[in-house]
């Protein structure tokens, strides 16, 4: 291939693509928080708009992008996929690297491809508000402008920890319009019980979950909203995926192995799940690798199970990998995907095996980024650097085998608002952090008891 950069605007999907509709095996429906009887559209009416309730539930295999919402993709996709030639030649590998570049976003990150969707919607629906939270800030920051391209007001609960070490993300928000709150907060029955039993509480994604969800089904005028997990979540993000099939038949150079990290798998299952539907065809062998941190490693040391999206135990069951409704991530933990469930589908299709799971500890994934940062120029969101660990893993085994293939990775955003983490890092402040065997054992006990 002699093009470095693959960009083509005809390629930017016209539909979304649901991987339910493929599988062998159908995933387990989410379960009513109270009567644990597969949830309904009315009980997700109080907090989610129908068009996206319609979503969640779908059989259909692909769903229609609105006109609106594929206007305002425009104005970054496609993304570039990327061959990364400089790393390639850094690590004297056999191995062609490339890497669909979501950071090219105004966000920054994948989260925007959602964002816009959710949006409109909600827009669609006459919603006047929004409530959602946010962990490093990457989703409020992507829903944020998403709002105000729909005039619509947005409420975003930011995890403490990140409130405090990422303020560019909440200036990013406030500066699109947004109101943000360090979570736990004193506007919420969740947020007040969460300080009044540890008032320095450093805020986990569940607590701010629970306390948008609160104020959400408080106010007819207000909807929640999510940036991960829900089936609806990584419909969205399917455009990935279906640009990067294009772009790699363009290159041919078809990907061999297919990276992607995982928090709560959205951005993941964006780029995989489109090269999936060929493999359950029959029609290709690629692997699938999903990378998340020894800190907060929900797939391969969490249970398959049905959990709680949420601290005050709020949302509908669903079945996935989890560390448990009530997991507190490390305070050193400064990588990000710090969220104790993987989304449903995601969870679904590792238990079927079809793709693989690995933990990575966060000081080998920023001396990954630093070596990326300095071949291709690019500073890659802590997030990212988890898959560009393995992917630069994979490559070295490539080289001990001999062996030529085509790797694929998704750079989910940049890290130019991530900085701190990065100076925690050149100053030799940044530790790794392996999540205790007996606090999963205790947070499996906690789990709710579902015959």
């Amino acid at each position: 291939m002699n093009k470095k950069y693959i960009l083509d605007e005809s390629i930017i999907p016209e539909r979304w693509y649901n991987i339910a509709a493929d599988l062998p095996e159908p995933p387990a429906p989410p379960l009513h928080p109270g009567t644990l009887q597969p949830a309904g559209p009315d009980d997700l009416a109080p907090i989610f708009p129908m068009g996206l309730i319609a979503q969640e539930a779908t059989s259909d295999r692909y769903i229609a992008i609105p006109d609106e919402v594929r206007d305002i993709y425009r104005i970054w996709r496609p993304t570039p996929l990327v061959r990364a030639t400089n790393l390639e030649k850094a690590l004297e590998t056999p191995a062609h690297i490339f890497f669909k570049n979501e950071g090219v976003s105004p966000a920054g990150s994948h989260k925007a491809n959602t964002a816009v969707a959710q949006a409109f919607y909600n827009k669609q629906a006459g919603v006047k508000r929004i409530a959602t939270e946010t962990g490093a800030g990457q989703w409020g920051s992507a829903l944020s402008l998403a709002c105000k391209f729909f005039g619509i007001d947005l409420t975003v609960y930011m995890v403490k920890i990140s409130y405090q070490q990422k303020p560019y993300r909440r200036s990013m928000m406030q500066l699109w319009g947004a109101e943000v709150y360090p979570s736990p907060s004193d506007r919420t029955n969740a947020g007040r019980a969460a300080l009044a039993e540890d008032p320095d509480s450093n805020g986990t994604l569940g607590l701010a979950i629970s306390e948008a969800i609160e104020v959400a089904a408080q106010d007819d005028d207000c909807k929640y909203s999510l940036g991960s997990v829900l089936n609806h979540v990584l419909l969205h993000q399917t455009v990935i995926g279906e640009e990067a099939i294009a772009q790699c038949e363009a290159a041919g150079a078809y990907p061999d192995v297919i990276v992607g990290c995982v928090g709560g798998g959205s951005s993941f299952a964006g780029i995989a799940f489109p090269f999936l539907r060929e493999r359950i065809a029959g029609t290709r062998q690629t692997r699938f690798l999903a990378v998340e941190p020894t800190a907060c490693p929900t797939i391969t040391k969490g249970q398959f199970t049905y959990d709680f999206g949420d601290v005050a135990q709020t949302t509908p069951l669903l079945k996935m990998h989890t560390l448990g409704h009530d997991f507190m991530p490390a305070g050193i933990h400064a990588g990000g995907l710090r969220y104790h469930g993987m989304a449903p589908l995601v969870s679904h299709v590792v238990n079927m095996g079809l793709m693989e799971a690995v933990a990575v500890p966060q000081t080998k994934c920023f001396d990954a980024a630093q070596l990326f940062a300095c071949t291709e120029g690019i500073i890659p969101a802590p997030e990212s650097s988890h898959a560009i660990k393995a992917v630069i893993d994979e490559a070295l085994r490539a080289k001990e085998e001999g062996a030529e293939r085509n790797i694929l990775f998704n750079l989910t955003g940049h890290g130019l608002l991530d900085l701190s983490s990065y100076d925690a890092y050149l100053s030799g402040d940044l530790r790794d952090y392996d999540h205790p065997e007996e606090a999963i054992a205790a947070a499996m006990a906690r789990l709710p008891k579902i015959s």
